[in-house]
């Protein structure tokens, strides 16, 4: 097969800056506590290539450093100050910005990106401030044929603008309470319908899995499946295989490329096993209608998770929550998890440097 990846390399590509956009998006998205250095790199990075990258690519940029809780405020000011079909969704959901920066944007942006601030949860008071002042003014169309005014006195002027000034702030500061309460209980997810692996995150998954760069191939697998990045990092960490090869075949990924990402990840899945390899009877025990139907439950619940209705307890943290069901009087050894997760990616970082 021919190596796709190397097409994102040639300079004639279209698609060049694009691709190199969402591998650092991935790469920001994958570090746990960024030091000062990697977000003063990524400011550096960053920067240029989302001015002169297309509008889809920004798109899914804003939208994957939305759930980053690490986002620079030079970078947050440059998405929420592009144009609001960009921005839209970054505005109203990132998890990471500063009340300055959504100040500097309701003065200096149009009225749609007001209006995409004013729907996050939890506003500060002078954040409704400033978008009171924003709304009031902001010039209204005039009337065809305006009728003539009625002769009012300057007090009964001041006064109806400052009542609908206080009804303005009060109505903002009312929908700032209750945004972030729940009016009832929550239902089950809908499931996303999964969409169909496209070229560019095909061929950063070989890139990646080949060079051995594992907390890189999970961040991209997260970003192709937009889900969390915790959802990613316990598909590569299942040391069968089996929930990899399920997700790569619900998302239509060729079987020559499968293959060779499996058996890079997991070298005895290359090992035979009678006429063929562990990796092909994995594959052939596969369903593909059967993998998609799999991979959308497992997102509908990194969903759930995500939306607040069901709770993540890690599984390779000191702060893992004990297990009722299990007694006191056998406790797992406390390295045993550290050990399995080391054991995992150093074999694959010494794959990739062969």
């Amino acid at each position: 097969m021919a190596n796709r990846f190397r097409d994102l390399e040639r300079p004639q590509n279209g698609r060049v800056k694009d691709a190199v956009l969402m591998a650092t998006v991935s790469s920001f998205e994958g570090l746990r506590q960024p030091r000062s250095s990697d977000l003063k790199q990524f400011c550096e990075l960053f920067e240029p290539l989302f001015a002169a990258s297309s509008d889809e690519a920004r798109r899914q940029a804003a939208a994957a450093l939305a759930r980053s809780p690490h986002v620079p405020p030079s970078v947050a000011l440059q998405i929420g100050s592009a144009p609001i079909a960009i921005a839209a969704l970054f505005l109203t959901r990132a998890v990471s910005i500063e009340e300055r920066v959504l100040l500097d944007i309701i003065r200096n942006q149009s009225p749609s990106h007001a209006n995409a601030i004013a729907r996050r949860e939890n506003l500060s008071v002078r954040v409704v401030d400033a978008l009171v002042e924003r709304r009031d003014s902001t010039p209204r169309p005039a009337a065809s044929v305006p009728e003539p005014a009625k002769p009012a006195t300057a007090a009964t002027t001041a006064g109806a603008s400052l009542e609908r000034e206080e009804r303005l702030r009060a109505e903002l500061k009312a929908l700032a309470r209750t945004a972030g309460q729940p009016l009832a209980a929550p239902a089950a997810p809908p499931r996303r319908p999964l969409v169909a692996l496209d070229a560019t995150h095909e061929a950063l998954l070989v890139r990646f899995s080949r060079s051995g760069e594992v907390n890189l191939f999970a961040a991209t697998l997260s970003h192709a499946l937009d889900c969390s990045a915790v959802f990613g990092e316990r598909l590569v960490l299942d040391v069968s295989g089996w929930q990899l090869a399920v997700t790569l075949s619900a998302l239509g990924t060729p079987r020559a490329d499968m293959v060779r990402m499996l058996t890079t990840l997991y070298p005895y899945l290359g090992e035979r096993s009678g006429a063929a390899t562990r990796c092909d009877a994995l594959l052939d025990g596969i369903d593909p209608v059967d993998a998609k139907t799999r991979v959308e439950g497992w997102i509908a619940a990194d969903d759930a998770r995500r939306n607040g209705t069901q709770r993540h307890a890690p599984m390779l943290g000191p702060e893992r929550a004990e297990d009722p069901r299990q007694p006191a009087a056998y406790p797992a050894p406390a390295n045993q998890t550290q050990q399995v997760a080391s054991t995992f990616y150093r074999r694959n970082l010494t794959r990739g440097a062969r």
